[in-house]
């Protein structure tokens, strides 16, 4: 017989030290899984005692979301120019992104004021450069707009006027 061939009679187990193994394991793990599957099946499921307090149910109940009401939005063309600076043109106008003259930057925004609030208005309303028209904001009004481009002119030495308000429209 060559070495590559098997015999068909031949045992896994070659000493008596695998017996022993073997026949140890052939018993321990039945037992195991019998030990394991009794204890499942007797064990009671635990629950906590505290679950059907009215707090703990109430926080299991609590809603995914909520709904917050903050104060009413300014009504268009209230808006004062600081608080559109703010939340519409600092974001750009603060650091002087895509060439956006400087909040405080006196020379850039002097070239700029010799055209005047109307130039200015101008200019802002239709866009210029990277500057979306109204700076990205389509609802502000041309008042709120100007009313923007004078604190941010006059914070940087200038000394623009503020458009004269306009009475409200009667209904």
């Amino acid at each position: 017989m060559s070495a590559i061939e098997h015999d068909e009679h031949d045992s896994f187990i070659k000493t008596p030290q695998q017996l022993v193994v073997v026949i140890l394991l052939a018993f321990l793990v039945p037992i195991l899984g019998i030990v394991l599957l009794v204890q499942l099946v007797v064990s009671a499921p635990s629950a906590d005692p505290g679950a059907l307090a009215a707090e703990k149910v109430a926080e299991r109940l609590q809603p995914v979301g909520r709904v917050e009401f903050g104060a009413p939005p300014a009504a268009p063309g209230a808006r004062a120019g600081e608080e559109i600076v703010k939340s519409v043109c600092a974001s750009c106008h603060q650091a002087g992104v895509a060439n956006a003259p400087k909040i405080g930057d006196a020379a850039e925004w002097g070239k700029r004021a010799k055209a005047g609030l109307s130039g200015l208005l101008a200019v802002a309303k239709k866009g210029v450069g990277a500057m979306p028209p109204k700076g990205g904001a389509a609802d502000l009004t041309d008042d709120e707009l100007a009313r923007a481009i004078v604190f941010m002119a006059n914070k940087s030495g200038q000394n623009l006027k503020e458009p004269a308000a306009k009475p409200a429209a009667k209904k």
